[in-house]
Parts: structure tokens; sequence; C-alpha cells
């Protein structure tokens, strides 16, 4: 139904309308409107083409364009590039972005990013940093598809380029103000002032600052606000045509609170239905018990929350950097040197269970951050020979990055008795159900309970009120390190073989090594004195299930006083060879056509949470210690090898650019949240089919697949679906086509379309690493389906229109953007209760500008139609009731509720906002 909404939404903006204004929209400063042929030059591949010219999949996204469409980070660049998504989730730090449905999922800072982000020339040790404000820009480019051979840093699936303005040899300046809704104040404003013949300057600054769109009814607050500046300051240094040196310094600070989630409902997504009735769920019970209003359960676009009494997502965000880039022209070749050193710091406070009841939560006092330290440096040399019949590049690129995360999570004041209720409102416990009491029992039914359990009874009601007393216990300062040093040496090639006809080959050797280390701080003494207490029962059957739950929610995520002190260590290495073969062949000068290969390459490294050691049930010295458990936090490094097909037609104001493209991930590094704690695990696939033994559980008998729990193995099902080795195959494909087109019928008339269908799914029979371990049964969704946040069909369009005022000098401007984006689901388990309806987001602007566009003054709307949708959706943490028995009601045992009485929130997408700017040019 909605791909026939889409479809028609599309059919009428697609020919009216434009896309992503990409490569074909000129600089503002650009006489564009008299030269509709002129085109963007690009630096995809390592040296200065006309984008016609190059034989990959690349959108080019000019300052004017970025200007219309309100762009100021990379965020905006979704509703002009239909195969990027771009989204941010618990911290502005860990925004992701994705091409042609892949990227780097969750919020793990020890996952390097699958679509690179580099800003002149220097990587961004994540994408999510790309967050922040980028300034004047001169142009983005988006690469589709892996990037192994060139960018210094590799990249599996795609990369962002985004280039700065550089200063210029004459005076100018600019200043611009905006006011918006939310109370948006955002000013930005640049001066460019040559310092001699040979030597210029450019200084560029940005404030912004605006209310938060969520609202905290408990502590009168707002949260999701804007409150930053960056400046950025360069020296462009050019003694003679054949030498230029440009060195850039930038500092960005934030100081805001980030990042808010409502609970959903049917409304979000269908299969929530009935989920938050606290007469049919107990775990909705049990929060409305404990204070939980219940209107934190209703109406979640109306963007208010429930934060727990005196928490905050007060954070700060410090990042800066020096670079210095050399061009010089050697006669015979040019010699390209950059060198960079950036610093990035950022800690952020949350309430971690995003409700009322105070379960989990991170205090805002610096102590959960995460800093990155990164020295790079790239050389290149680039050169012509026989006659131009070869245009060669050599290079070598040497990175070393040191990251430090420290961690502060901690139960909260009411997360004990929260624990203890969970497991009284289940099976045979439910009638001594009494939230005020301690252990959540009923203190006249104390002997009946006992009694329940036979001559262990006493320990039992010793193991409720041990949980019970959990509380503002859990880190007390946990720091992991990780050292990053890689070193790679690169070729690539462009070999004339015929006139029009060219075969490019690149490759590249990649050496990485990591080394990591951590050191823990907890204060939570009750899970060893739960563990010692009731690890013996573990071995009876009849109280296997009561004894393990108490021990592993006292212990849950591996919080315990036994790791107090202690420290772990581990080191990885591997190498790499990636690079790409593409043939190209024009047959006239408008119109070229390719065929190429591609391998890409994302280093594997270390899950940096103790959560992911081993299950919270066993202690860590029946395991022979942490140290002997690091493995378990090591992931592989994710390869992709991509084959595409393409051409691009370029005449007077028509271009038209066409790829079909296929992708094999094999190693895919997935991040996801299964209520409790964080799961890294590689993603393959078996050539041998497994027969559902990768879709089976051991969590609810009223689901399909399931595997009964024994008395000695609690979760069965986590240890069928293995496959030999040498069987393993790439467990994630993606392929499609995509279209981008552009016309520019009239001088002052321009005109974009762009449309990328992506088939991107989970291979069937699916496992973990390469050696073929089982997958994980929470991921036992995801074989055979679509990838989150990987819509089927994106459609992107704009239309741009500019007429002159008469002999004035003046012009108008109209202007109008949209993207179509078709079902997809946002949570990584792919459970139905994160699925999000396709939508139309769309964005205009109107205005009038002063002759030459010295000046100008327009009204702008982002997300017109004020569109509700979710970025991604995840299981509330541990607000799940029970899975199985009589106090699970029948609604909920069956397959449309993978996670039984499991509920869900999400981050939601801004909602619409509009203002007024003025701009000045001198």
């Amino acid at each position: 139904m909605m791909r026939i909404r889409l479809l028609s939404a599309c059919a009428v903006p697609a020919f009216v309308m434009a896309l992503s204004a990409p490569a074909w929209a000129q600089d503002a400063d650009a006489p564009a409107q008299d030269d509709p042929s002129n085109e963007i030059v690009v630096t995809a591949q390592g040296r200065a083409q006309v984008l016609s010219d190059v034989p990959i999949a690349v959108t080019a996204i000019a300052a004017e364009t970025l200007e219309l469409t309100g762009a100021t980070d990379i965020r905006q660049l979704n509703q002009i590039a239909p195969s990027l998504l771009v989204s941010s989730t618990g911290s502005e730090a860990n925004g992701s972005a994705r091409i042609r449905g892949i990227g780097t999922v969750g919020d793990n800072p020890g996952l390097e990013s699958s679509v690179a982000t580099f800003i002149d020339g220097v990587y961004r040790s994540r994408s999510g940093i790309g967050l922040n404000e980028l300034g004047d820009i001169e142009r983005v480019e988006v690469l589709r598809g892996p990037q192994g051979t060139l960018f210094g840093r590799n990249a599996s699936a795609g990369l962002i380029n985004i280039v700065s303005k550089a200063p210029a040899s004459t005076f100018g300046a600019g200043a611009e103000a905006t006011y918006g809704n939310y109370n948006l104040w955002r000013v930005g404003g640049y001066i460019n002032v040559p310092l001699g013949d040979t030597l210029s300057s450019r200084v560029d600054g940005v404030y912004v600052k605006r209310d938060g769109y969520y609202r905290d009814v408990t502590n009168n607050t707002d949260v999701n606000d804007r409150d930053r500046y960056f400046v950025r300051g360069q020296l462009l240094f050019e003694p003679s045509s054949a030498l230029s040196v440009r060195i850039i310094g930038d500092y960005t600070k934030r100081n805001e609170s980030c990042c808010a989630a409502t609970f959903i409902d049917e409304t979000v997504a269908p299969a929530n239905l009935g989920l938050l009735n606290p007469a049919t769920n107990p775990i909705v019970r049990v929060l409305r018990d404990l204070g939980q209003p219940l209107a934190a359960f209703t109406t979640p676009y109306d963007r208010d929350i429930y934060t727990s009494p005196g928490r905050s997502y007060a954070g700060e965000t410090r990042d800066w950097g020096v670079s210095g880039q050399i061009d010089y022209d050697l006669g015979g070749a040019k010699l390209t040197s950059i060198t960079a050193y950036r610093g990035y710091h950022s800690d952020q406070g949350s309430d971690t269970d995003y409700s009322y009841v105070d379960i989990l939560f991170r205090a805002a006092d610096g102590n959960s951050a995460r800093e990155f330290g990164t020295f790079s440096q790239e050389l290149r040399l680039q050169g012509e020979a026989f006659g131009g019949k070869l245009d060669w590049m050599v290079g070598a690129y040497y990175a070393n990055e040191d990251l430090t995360v420290t961690d502060n999570l901690r139960f909260g004041s009411q997360y004990g008795r929260f624990a203890a209720c969970r497991i009284i409102t289940s099976g045979a416990l439910g009638f001594a159900y009494a939230p005020n009491a301690t252990g959540c029992i009923n203190p006249a039914l104390r002997p009946t309970v006992s009694g329940a359990f036979g001559a262990a009874g006493p320990l039992i009601l010793a193991g409720f009120d041990r949980l019970d007393g959990v509380r503002n216990v859990g880190d007390t300062l946990s720091t992991y390190r990780q050292n990053s040093s890689n070193y790679a040496f690169f070729t690539h090639n462009i070999f004339e073989i015929t006139s029009g006809l060219n075969l490019t080959v690149g490759l590249r050797y990649t050496n990485e090594r990591k080394k990591f280390d951590a050191t823990f701080g907890s204060d939570n003494t009750a899970c060893p004195a739960q563990q010692a207490a009731l690890g013996p029962l573990l071995a009876n059957p009849g109280l296997a299930a009561v004894a393990g739950g108490l021990i592993n929610l006292t212990c849950q995520g591996n919080s315990s006083s036994e790791l107090n002190g202690v420290s772990i260590n581990r080191e990885r290495s591997e190498d790499e060879w990636t690079g790409t073969a593409i043939l190209s062949y024009k047959p006239t000068e408008d119109l070229m056509v390719y065929a190429s290969y591609a391998r890409g390459y994302k280093a594997g490294g270390f899950n940096l949470d103790r959560s992911a050691l081993k299950g919270p049930v066993p202690s860590f010295a029946s395991l022979g210690g942490a140290q002997a458990l690091v493995g378990n936090l090591e992931f592989d490094q994710e390869i992709n090898n991509a084959y595409e097909i393409g051409l691009k037609y370029s005449t007077g104001p028509f271009s038209l650019n066409v790829a079909a493209f296929r992708q094999d991930f094999k190693n895919f590094q997935l991040n996801t949240f299964n209520g409790s704690v964080f799961l890294v695990q590689n993603i393959n696939s078996c050539g041998t089919d497994l027969n559902g033994a990768d879709r089976d559980q051991s969590i609810n008998p009223g689901l399909p697949g399931y595997v009964a729990p024994t008395a000695t193995n609690s979760n069965p099902a986590a240890t069928t679906g293995g496959c030999a080795a040498g069987d393993v195959k790439a467990g994630v494909r993606s392929q499609g086509v995509e279209v981008e087109a552009s016309l520019v019928p009239h001088r002052d008339i321009r005109v974009s379309l762009g449309v990328t269908y992506s088939d991107t799914k989970y291979r069937d029979n699916l496992i973990g690493n390469q050696r073929g371990t089982p997958l994980d049964p929470a991921l036992r969704l995801l074989p055979g389906d679509n990838m989150s946040n990987a819509p089927e069909i994106v459609a992107t369009s704009s239309f741009a229109w500019t007429p002159e005022i008469g002999n004035s000098g003046l012009s108008a401007l109209f202007y109008v953007d949209a993207r179509m984006t078709g079902d997809f689901n946002t949570g990584s388990d792919l459970f139905p209760q994160k699925e999000q309806d396709g939508f139309v987001l769309a964005n205009g602007r109107v205005g009038i500008r002063g002759p030459q566009q010295k000046w100008a003054l327009e009204f702008w709307a982002q997300n017109i139609f004020n569109e509700g949708y979710t970025q991604v959706a995840f299981n509330s943490p541990f607000q799940q009731g029970p899975t199985a028995g009589a106090a699970l009601n029948s609604a909920y045992n069956n397959a449309r509720y993978p996670g039984g009485t499991q509920i869900f929130s999400a981050y939601l997408a801004e909602p619409r906002t509009y203002g007024i700017t003025g701009r000045f040019r001198f």
C-alpha cells in the first residue's frame, strides 16, 4: 500500500521538482544560470575531474544546493542524496551514515564507520563527528560503494567527502542571521582577507542556540536543544603556480542536552497494539505502580517525556583539529601531503531507561565520555606517462588513534524494587505482588512464598531482599582504552587503451594493529553475594528459573564488585588487500558507460562494553577470570566485494546518471541492544542449510522455533546452527539501481530527480563470525529479511526557480525539495514493533535576493507537513515482563510479539521547523 502511495506521490513532483540538485547545481558565486552545462569538478579519484568523466557512483552537491535545502550538518544531506541516510540516536556523538542501506549500526565507539567521513582530506574518526556545524562549504561528494583504494582510511560501504571554501586572493565577507521556531537563533559569517600577493586568510564562524523539541515534564526542562559554536581559520600560501600550502584549524564546542526517547504505541507501529496496557501487560503495571505516569505511554509525537527526577541528558562536546596540505608540482609529477591532528571529547549524561522510574542512569558529571586523539599523514604522487596514456598515482597513509571511553552506568534508586517486581509478577508468584514492600513481596505472604520453594525458601527470600537492595550502585568509573595504528600503501592508475576506452586499476595494502585494555570500577557487592548464595540452586530444575532470574537481574550487564580494580587487555592485527578495477568507455563526448569491481574493508576491533564478556549468572572466577574472557569482546574485519555497471550522460542542460550494483558483505559488523545488553556480532551465512537453527529461541514456548531449556543450559538455542569454517559465506547482500537526473530548461529553473531501489537483505542460514559460530538467538528474525533502516525505494526531488524581478536587479527565489521513503524497520533485531511506514518529507524556501545576490531575505520551512517518524526504535531497557507462564496474557504469546511483553521506545526525528534568514555578502 505504501509503495503505491509513494510512487503516486513521486510521479507529479518527479518531473516538476528536483532531486538532490546533486552534481549539476552550481556554486552561488558562479554564473550557473548563464552556463547550464557548467559541471562540478570533484576529487573522487584523488585528482580533479569533471564529474561526468568519473566512472564511479558519486552524488556531488554544490554550495548553493546546500544553502537552499538548509543543510548545516551531514544529516540534511538525506534530503538531496537518495542512497544516503544519516541518523542519530542515544547521543549526538553516535550519528550513523548509511549508503545503499549499509552502515555501522549502534552506539559502540569500538566500531568504525562503514561510511567514512572526510573533511578537507582529513578522516573523522566516526561519522557522528560530522554532525557538527560545517561552516561555508564548497561542495560535498557522496561516494557510493566501497572505497578501498584512496582517501586514506578504508570504507566498506561508501564515503562522504566534504570540502570547505578555501581562502581567496581578493577581499570578501559575508554574514547571515536566522530566527525560527523553538526559539532558534543561528548567526554565521566569514571574512576573507589577502595578506599580500602570495598569502590569503579566511575565518568562518557559526553560533547556534535553540530550545529542545522534547519537554521533560518531570524536571521542567527541554531536551534535544542546540547550544553550539564553530570557528575555522585558514591560511593559503601560494608563492608560485607550482606550490600551494593550505593550513586549516577549527574548533567546535557544544553544551546540549541529548538525546531523549519516547515510548511508542500502535500509532507508530501497529505491532505495538496492546503492549502499553497495564491491564494486560504486567511490566507496564509495575512501572505504573512505581510512579510512572500513564501519560508517558500515550501520544508519542506530543514529545512529552517523563525523566526520572534529578536525572539529566546534559553533555558537552569539544571537537578541534589542525591540518596542513601541501601541493607541489615537481614538473613530471604532483606531490600532495596532508598532515593532521584531531582531538575530540564528548561526555553525555542520560536517564538510560527513558522512564520516570529510576532504573538506570549515567550522571552528567563528565565520566560518561569518549575521547579521540588522531594523527594522520597521507602522501600522494600523481603524474602522467606514455604521452598521457597513463595517469598514475602512488601513495602512502599512516594514522595513529587513541580512543578512551569512560563509563559511569549505575542502577538507579528504584532498580532493585523494579527488578524484584519484574520477577514476582511472573508465574505462580503473582499472588504476592506488593510494589511498596521489600522484595515486592506482600509481608503477610512471605511465609507462603518461602514455603513454595521448600527448604530453599529462606535462601530465595533472602535473594529477593538482596535484589531489592540493588540501588545507586554500578560503575564507579570504568575506563576502556584502544590504540589503533595503521599504515597503507596504494596505487591508482588510469590507462587509456584506445580513444575513449579506459581501464582504471587500484590496489591497496593495509596493516592494522589495535591494542585494547580496560580497568573496571564497581561497587555492586550484591552480585557476588547473590552468585555465592544462589549458585548452588541452579542445579535443581525446580529452583533454577527463580535462582537464575535473581542472579541475572542482580548482576545484569556484569555489574559486579568482582570486577572492581580488575584490568584486562588484548591485541589484534590484520593485513588486507583491497582495490578496484574499472573499464569505462565514452562512445561520444556526452556519454560514458562503465563496469567495475571493488573490494572494501573495515577494520575489526573490540566491543567496549563489559556486558559482552560473559552472561551475568556465572561468576568471573568460575570461568577463569575476566582476562580469560577478553576474546569475547573481539570482532572480525568487515569485507565488501562489490560489482557495478553504470552510465553517465551529460549534454547541455540535461544530465543523467544510472548505476546498477551488487554488494556482498562478509563479517558484517552488527551492534544491537536486546533490552538488557548490547551485542556486537559478525554476520555471515552458511553454504549448508541450517534447517531453521538460525531462527530458534529458548524464551517462549508460544513462539516459533522453541528449544526448551535444560537443567544445565538455560539457552540451548544459542548453541544451535553452527557451520564449518570452510562453508562460511557473505551474510549480507545489497543490490539495486540508482538513477539521478537533472534538467535546466531555462536559466532561472533547475529541476532534478533521484531514485534508489535497493534490496539490502540478510542472507538465509545466518551464522556469526568467520569460524562459523551460531547466530545469537536475539537476532533470530534476521535471516532472509531486509536490513534495518534500509527502505527498498527512496526518491528525492527538488525544484528551484529564481526569476528576475523586472530590470531592478532583484530576483525571487522559490525552492522546494522532497524525500519520499518506503517502509522500513528501524531496529537492528527487526522486531515488528520497530517498523516505520513510508513517508514524504518536504522542505521549502521563498525569498528575494539583491543584485548579484549581495543580500537575500528568505522564509523557510523544513518538514513542512510535520511528518512524524522514528529514526531508531529499540527495546526499552529492562522493561520486559514474563515471557511465558500464567502471568503472560495469551495475547502476547504469539509470533506477533517476539519480545513477549517487552515494550519499546524510539528516537523521533525532528518536527516541523520554520523561520526567516537574512544574508549579506560584501
